[in-house]
């Protein structure tokens, strides 16, 4: 039961960020009806700071509101020195945790993930530590992130044996990152697994990282993410890629949308897709995605005009690291 747009708090929400104007997009989402925030350890910068901020921001402007949140966190990825820092074992994942929720100053998050799928550690150890975080109370739910198909048909097999729910999954999903769609595991996408296992699915990047947006349609602007060396390398902004959103720009506008609303409203056309999760550097920013809900129904021909130009850029910088596997 989430929220149609949910916010992450990947960027924008670490110490490089005035706490004051991080709040305001958090209070903003919440007058908007946004009711699930999405973290994880490792979101900042520096590692851990996203979860310090938000934690004190649940301790002031959103104070005697926790029973009205799902706030949800993950471990996976390089965190702290060593060989129990990263990835899926029982010690990183625990241990991770218990840091996760001190900074949050939280007795539980409502979802735990699995961040990243970890092919040296047993799918049995890893589920297993999601069960105890669930049995302890830590968490009311878990969840896994980026897991392929295969592997999530796995994951649900061995949580079955085990006694554990994975009630959602969190891949990253847009017009220019379709990865989910394909049927890479005996003629099944991941779509396909997680409608016929009914687990939820909370779409993250739809945006693509700021490229379906207007941001980019006339070069990239030297404040962006891509002039800043940062997640969005400046080569997915290839001019097949741009000549692709310049498209898909002109089909949002005979929409009466911006790229960024229909970029939304596309991944949400799916049933199987149950909350696109983004981000926002402003509640104006987020104000204009949310625009996205006054308009969610395509035509045939709109669906056939956008899949001419929503095609893979290349983009999916999780893909190798875990969805690959």
């Amino acid at each position: 039961m989430l929220p149609l747009v949910s916010l992450g708090l990947w960027h924008n929400f670490g110490h490089d960020s005035p706490l004051k104007a991080q709040s305001d997009i958090v209070t903003h989402a919440f007058d908007k009806g946004i009711t699930h925030f999405d973290l994880a350890n490792n979101y900042g910068p520096p590692k851990g700071s996203a979860e310090k901020n938000f934690g004190e921001i649940l301790r002031t402007d959103l104070a005697g509101l926790r029973d009205e949140l799902i706030i949800t966190t993950k471990a996976g990825y390089d965190m702290w020195p060593g060989p129990y820092g990263q990835y899926g074992s029982r010690k990183y994942l625990l241990a991770s945790l218990d840091q996760s929720l001190n900074r949050l100053g939280l007795e539980y998050v409502d979802i735990f993930y699995s961040h990243r799928f970890d092919p040296e550690t047993p799918l049995r150890e890893t589920l297993g530590a999601l069960k105890a975080a669930v049995d302890s109370g830590r968490a009311l739910y878990a969840g896994i992130s980026s897991y392929s198909a295969q592997r999530t048909a796995e994951a649900f097999e061995v949580a079955h044996e085990i006694g554990l729910d994975i009630l959602v999954h969190q891949p990253s999903y847009s017009m220019l990152n379709r990865w989910i769609e394909e049927p890479t595991y005996q003629g099944k996408s991941l779509l396909d697994v997680l409608g016929e296992a009914g687990v939820g699915n909370v779409v993250f990047s739809p945006l693509a990282q700021g490229m379906l947006t207007d941001k980019y349609l006339s070069g990239i602007p030297s404040d962006s993410r891509a002039a800043t060396a940062s997640s969005l390398r400046q080569s997915y902004l290839s001019e097949e890629n741009l000549d692709n959103i310049r498209q898909l720009n002109e089909i949002a506008a005979n929409r009466g949308q911006t790229l960024a609303q229909m970029a939304v409203a596309w991944v949400l056309r799916d049933e199987r897709v149950t909350t696109a999760l983004v981000g926002a550097s402003s509640p104006a920013q987020l104000s204009d995605t949310l625009g996205a809900l006054s308009n969610l129904d395509f035509s045939r021909e709109e669906l056939a005009a956008i899949d001419e130009f929503a095609h893979d850029g290349g983009i999916n910088l999780w893909g190798t690291r875990s969805s690959d596997l």
